[in-house]
């Protein structure tokens, strides 16, 4: 019902490319060239830090993002919750809570979409985060596996602009410094498979999950 049209990545191949500067001065860089299957593209990233240049995190409401999509923090009913999920039922109306339960439950570490219905965003995601036992219940690979299928849905659906709020990080007792690194780490992983993705936004409100997302964005572009 959402699908739509996405690049498929048939070559990746790494280069070094020459950037002459106006000071005369070259310098070397490592380039990703992504050749895609429609009209031969190419789309060049560079080759680390290329991918999360397209992340942000910003201290907004989620739910005011005019974006193609929002991610939202739902539980396993998908029938809506406290923070950020009651706060996008809210904003989009009674037709989303409709809409989900046609949807059944939803796996812990997966995800569905539905239209964003009032909501400025067309799309909303609804990811099933993990609630934090101490780590040894496969916290993190779960957690990661919601940005990872959230992306791929996005893309099927056409999406070129995204939002995720921090995922697991409020009633579900994520540690929020171990959070923001297993999220910021799985964007990197997954986001190269996507270059038609233009704009990833980590939308936070509270200061402290604030910095530890920048904090986890800073040490993975290695500045």
């Amino acid at each position: 019902m959402f699908g739509g049209p996405s690049l498929r990545m048939i070559e990746a191949t790494t280069r070094r490319e020459r950037a002459v500067g106006r000071s005369g001065l070259s310098m070397s860089r490592p380039l990703l060239v992504v050749r895609g299957a429609v009209g031969n593209t190419e789309r060049r990233l560079g080759c680390l830090e290329g991918p999360m240049r397209r992340v942000s995190v910003q201290s907004v409401d989620i739910t005011t993002l005019a974006v193609d999509a929002i991610v939202n923090a739902a539980n396993s009913s998908l029938c809506g919750g406290a923070g950020v999920d009651g706060a996008i039922h809210d904003a989009a109306g009674p037709a989303l809570l409709a809409c989900c339960r046609t949807l059944g439950r939803c796996a812990t570490g997966d995800a569905r979409i539905t239209p964003g219905f009032e909501l400025p965003a067309r799309f909303v995601i609804h990811a099933v985060g993990p609630v934090w036992y101490g780590g040894d219940m496969h916290e993190a690979e779960d957690l990661a596996s919601c940005y990872r299928v959230s992306l791929r849905l996005a893309s099927e659906a056409g999406v070129k602009t995204i939002a995720f709020p921090a995922i697991s990080c409020g009633a579900y007792r994520y540690p929020i410094p171990q959070a923001a690194r297993v999220s910021v780490a799985a964007l990197a992983a997954e986001l190269p498979r996507y270059p038609e993705l233009t704009q990833v936004t980590i939308a936070v409100i509270e200061p402290v999950v604030e910095r530890a997302f920048r904090r986890a964005l800073r040490e993975r572009r290695g500045y």
